[in-house]
């Protein structure tokens, strides 16, 4: 599995650039200051890119999921109409993909080289067709990594996607929102039971004392290779997180790899900076 912190190029939306000009072109700007290869992708009828394109398990592997989530099917004429088709766009670039059977979401699988993490919302999507046994199975041998690790669909976020949730500081450690370890117990629990199940590490991101939902776009960042972009959002807790995420990925501190991004004109629609991007490792 090519995890988020080998990729070297960056591709966005061809409509974010079209409808978000502004968010755009200062990610461009950054991008421009890191010399960060980049481009646009074709094609595509929303700015979601994590979530349709094909996740990358090795140099030449693509692996293309259905994309075909609950929260567009049967939904309002508006919904249905972003449906962006992953095969279309990966005809426009020429990429080469293997198709899989699963109904997944590129932003509901966090993934280390080793590990990948889901809410426990596919295995709905993926009945009756596969059970929780097959469902797994079918992870292991598709994504060609060791451990499978399922935590609980928190019910009040419509779209299921674990990238609101953590990410991977390194193979054997999660960051986790600190929004996370202020929910109800259940919820709380059954997030940190599933990770120490699967013997992963488990480290908070804690903006407050008393966390905002709001928050949970902070975890939601771009990383690559050589550098990491965080969202900002012109809140007393912007400079709080730079903080906690200088302190838990040092080697992109080190070296000043760390961007704040102004992400206020698109985290009102549920995603942010990972949710946005798709990366990849030529």
């Amino acid at each position: 599995m090519i995890a988020d912190n080998e990729t070297n190029k960056v591709f966005l939306s061809g409509k974010l650039k079209e409808n978000y000009k502004k968010t755009c072109e200062e990610i461009e700007y950054a991008l421009r200051a890191v010399n960060g290869n980049y481009g646009f992708l074709p094609n595509t009828n929303d700015i979601w890119a994590r979530d349709y394109m094909p996740i990358q398990v090795s140099g030449s592997t693509f692996i293309e999921y259905r994309y075909d989530p609950d929260y567009l099917q049967g939904a309002t004429p508006k919904r249905r109409g972003i449906k962006t088709y992953p095969d279309i766009v990966c005809d426009a670039i020429g990429l080469k993909t293997q198709k899989s059977d699963l109904i997944l979401d590129g932003g509901n699988v966090v993934k280390s080289s080793n590990v990948i993490i889901l809410t426990d919302k596919a295995l709905k999507e993926n009945k009756p067709k596969y059970n929780k046994t097959e469902f797994i199975k079918n992870l292991h041998s598709t994504f060609e990594v060791e451990k499978v690790v399922l935590i609980p669909w928190d019910n009040d976020c419509e779209f299921g996607h674990s990238d609101g949730m953590l990410r991977f500081i390194d193979n054997e450690t999660v960051l986790v929102s600190g929004f996370y370890e202020h929910v109800d117990n259940q919820l709380k629990e059954g997030i940190i039971n599933s990770l120490k199940k699967a013997k992963l590490n488990i480290e908070w991101l804690r903006c407050e004392q008393k966390e905002s939902e709001d928050n949970i776009a902070y975890i939601n960042f771009l990383q690559t290779k050589d550098y990491l972009f965080l969202p900002k959002l012109n809140t007393d807790q912007d400079q709080t997180a730079l903080e906690q995420i200088k302190y838990y990925f040092k080697d992109y501190s080190k070296n000043k790899r760390i961007f704040q991004i102004n992400m206020t004109e698109i985290v009102k629609y549920g995603g942010a900076l990972n949710c946005i991007s798709w990366t990849i490792k030529e």
